[in-house]
């Protein structure tokens, strides 16, 4: 076999696999990605407003006093952000991560998504040794009946501790539409063989956070009050029956519905408008 042909078989090789993209300064961002192989700095970090998202005081409450205590070192709960769609879950991990940035802290975020769980051994070995507390936001997790079995307990065993555990220096904020996050159906009550362990084996996951928050949807009231807060913070007009009328037209009321009416109402008064604004 030639030289010119050993070349060219390692040039194909490199183009099939390619070599990971240099990974991002962990010192030095807001906000990251994880991809499965390198972590990228997002280039434009613009949460939501964390004192504007209404009607979930309790929850920001619990989550803000949580994450103030990993950034201070102390001992802080992996937290399970659950509940109906467009209620503030995902909104809230990355503002309490703003909020807490223009207090002054030093303290990151890193998303991953879920199809990216099996290399979390990998990035957490790389965030033990950034030197700053970091928040691993995981958006929208949940496991399928049949796909849950080995990737739901190697998550549970990071969580759990071990020679891959996640680091003292990170916490996972973990939202899901669903309490236990696994499926659960009628038919695993009658499961002769096991049942109880069948149950018991899918709301382990679950139990590994120690601080479960659950984002339950609005009343009319609550919603009407958030449309409110926000049009007065931007100095927007506000129609209460229009809002209404937005609400029942999409057929659900929760705080992004809320968010998108005052998209509305600034294109409808030609004004520009951000949500970290």
């Amino acid at each position: 076999m030639t030289e010119e042909l050993l070349t060219r078989i390692a040039e194909a090789l490199e183009r099939l696999a390619p070599p990971a993209a240099p990974i991002a300064d962990l010192t030095a961002h807001p906000a990251y990605y994880w991809d499965g192989r390198t972590a990228h700095a997002v280039e434009d970090f613009a949460p939501a407003d964390f004192d504007l998202l209404s009607g979930i005081d309790a929850q920001k409450d619990m989550l803000l006093e949580n994450t103030r205590r990993h950034m201070a070192g102390h001992p802080a709960h992996d937290v399970l952000l659950w509940g109906s769609r467009g209620t503030g879950k995902s909104a809230s991990v990355s503002a309490v991560v703003g909020k807490l940035r223009r207090e002054g802290a030093d303290i990151a975020l890193m998303q991953c998504s879920a199809d990216q769980l099996a290399s979390l051994p990998v990035l957490f070995r790389l965030l033990r040794g950034a030197g700053r507390p970091f928040i691993l936001f995981i958006d929208d997790l949940s496991f399928d009946e049949g796909a849950a079995g080995d990737t739901a307990r190697m998550l549970r065993s990071l969580l759990d501790g071990g020679a891959s555990a996640r680091p003292a220096n990170v916490r996972l904020y973990v939202t899901s539409n669903r309490r236990h996050i696994v499926s659960r159906h009628m038919s695993e009550q009658d499961d002769p063989i096991n049942k109880r362990d069948v149950v018991d084996d899918k709301l382990a996951l679950s139990d590994r956070f120690g601080l479960s928050l659950g984002f339950h949807a609005m009343d009319q009231d609550t919603y009407l009050a958030v449309v409110e807060g926000y049009a007065r913070h931007y100095g927007l007009p506000f129609d209460g029956k229009d809002a209404v009328y937005w609400a029942t037209v999409r057929g659900s009321r929760s705080g992004r519905v809320a968010w998108q009416y005052v998209t509305e109402l600034a294109g409808r008064e030609g004004r520009s408008i951000r949500r970290g604004e």
